[in-house]
């Protein structure tokens, strides 16, 4: 029986289950929105609220339980720096799920988390990218050479003897002798 087992187990232990939804989150957190099964998003909601609760209060305990789950610095840095204020005034619901569909190779229910009002649609939640770095000129063409052996009349490849025969192996249920 199931009784008292909350939340979906999702095919996965519960380390797998919590990897899962920490990579989610760092998703969500860097991109604004993103797009997944149902049942992941799903479960992946109360997550990710829970971190933006810890977000919005900002004091250094609530970052150290934040980043036990967000274990990239610069997704971490993003909820505190702009996700977390974004919400200052908002009292929870930091997140819609929208429905898209069924997935084309099984027939997954498909939906998109996004977080409201903080790039969800409009874009990624990260910091302006920088300049592209400078790239370097093209290089000047090779001064085209004939080759010694092409004007010899050797040429790489094959030669146009045929190889020699090679000798006849015997099968493996083969005995070797007369058929009959």
């Amino acid at each position: 029986m199931r009784h008292r087992k909350a939340g979906r187990q999702l095919r996965r232990t519960s380390e797998q289950r919590l990897a899962l939804l920490r990579n989610l989150a760092i998703s969500l957190i860097e991109h604004g929105a993103i797009e997944t099964t149902e049942a992941k998003a799903k479960e992946l909601r109360p997550f990710v609220e829970r971190l933006i609760t810890k977000a919005k209060r900002g004091t250094l305990h609530d970052r150290r339980l934040a980043v036990r789950h967000v274990h990239v610095r610069r997704a971490a840095d993003t909820l505190f720096q702009r996700v977390g204020p974004a919400f200052a005034t908002r009292t929870g619901g930091y997140t819609r799920i929208l429905k898209v569909g069924h997935r084309k190779g099984d027939g997954a229910e498909m939906a998109r988390i996004e977080m409201i009002g903080v790039g969800g649609g409009d874009g990624p939640v990260r910091a302006p990218k920088k300049a592209p770095a400078p790239t370097k000129p093209p290089r000047p063409p090779r001064p085209k050479t004939t080759a010694p052996a092409a004007s010899a009349g050797l040429t790489k490849g094959r030669s146009k003897t045929p190889p020699p025969p090679t000798k006849q192996t015997r099968k493996a249920g083969d005995k070797g002798g007369a058929k009959g």
